[in-house]
């Protein structure tokens, strides 16, 4: 069972709002700020000038390093116009150790007839210190291949991501115009924090970082100018939980050469626990790619049970 959390959602100026979080009480701050690219987020419009955008993210990325603990990371979703400028402020002016630039990758975006569509989004993790929460085991994928010197729970997930763009037509889609996908956040938040550490997002847009935490036994502060999109977020949060709403897809796929009928068995029995234990609706895929790679063999030894037993001990919707 997961710890009870705290979630907070507050409607108002960013840099106003932040004030009211004490120093060094955030172990996490993940955040998808507006990128100045003129979109409409209802209240407001994405359309400052160049400097003034500088200097209005400046001052957030201050009251950022205010609240964030000393042994804390930092996630920036930017676009390309200004993720250089960013960088250099948390590298140059703030110090921080700059950990990853992760990418994105989604298949579908924005089309352009002249010029080549954007088919990704940028993310930098930078540490306040070289001393950090990096939980490798809660965010490995599973092999391609099983070696016996290999890690049988899976690799390193790599930082190029790809994970499904929230189309209009998703089950989980909100109105709103940058919604990102809870796979996404539900890697970030797993690797960098643990349960009962607080997380910050001062864009909190849809909802995205409250509802993983909610999921995943972290305290949540989520802050928004748009008293819609807290509505939004405090509907989210009451909705029943089925699964999050994206998934690499790697994670459902069964590594070649698992002979040893032991390992074999070992390895099916653990695939939920390690890979899906937040994405329920994906088990049926990974019965089937056992089936497809393994389905003989286990009839030969004796182990179509493990089938059954995969679906066992994974939490139910709530």
């Amino acid at each position: 069972m997961k710890k009870k959390v705290k979630l907070d959602i507050y409607c108002g100026d960013i840099l106003e709002k932040m004030k009211d979080i004490p120093d060094e009480s955030v172990d996490l701050i993940v955040t998808d700020p507006p990128y100045n690219l003129s979109k409409n987020y209802g209240n407001t419009h994405d359309t400052l000038e160049f400097a003034e955008y500088l200097n209005f993210t400046e001052e957030w990325m201050k009251e950022a390093d205010r609240v964030l603990k000393p042994e804390g990371t930092i996630y920036i979703f930017m676009g390309m116009r200004y993720i250089s400028y960013v960088y250099n402020y948390l590298d140059s002016q703030l110090k921080y150790h700059f950990n990853s630039w992760i990418v994105w990758y989604y298949t579908q975006g924005i089309g352009k007839t002249i010029g080549f569509s954007p088919r990704h989004d940028d993310i930098l993790m930078f540490t306040k210190s070289k001393k950090f929460t990096f939980n490798l085991d809660a965010v490995r994928i599973p092999q391609k291949y099983y070696r016996s010197v290999n890690n049988m729970r899976g690799a390193n997930p790599g930082n190029v991501w790809e994970f499904s763009h929230m189309h209009y037509c998703s089950r989980n889609r909100l109105s709103h115009p940058t919604q990102k996908p809870e796979g996404l956040y539900e890697r970030i938040i797993l690797a960098s924090t643990n349960e009962g550490d607080t997380v910050l997002d001062p864009f909190v847009g849809s909802g995205t970082a409250l509802r993983v935490c909610q999921q995943t036994g972290r305290n949540c502060i989520g802050i928004d100018i748009n008293p819609e999109y807290v509505k939004m977020c405090k509907e989210r949060l009451a909705k029943p939980f089925t699964g999050f709403d994206s998934i690499d897809d790697r994670m459902t796929r069964v590594p070649n050469d698992l002979n040893d009928p032991e390992l074999r068995a070992e390895y099916i029995r653990n695939h939920v626990k390690w890979f899906l234990v937040n994405h329920e609706d994906a088990i049926p895929e990974f019965i089937k790619e056992v089936k497809a790679k393994y389905g003989e063999k286990l009839k030969k030894d004796g182990q179509m049970d493990l089938l059954d037993e995969l679906t066992k001990g994974v939490k139910k919707p709530r």
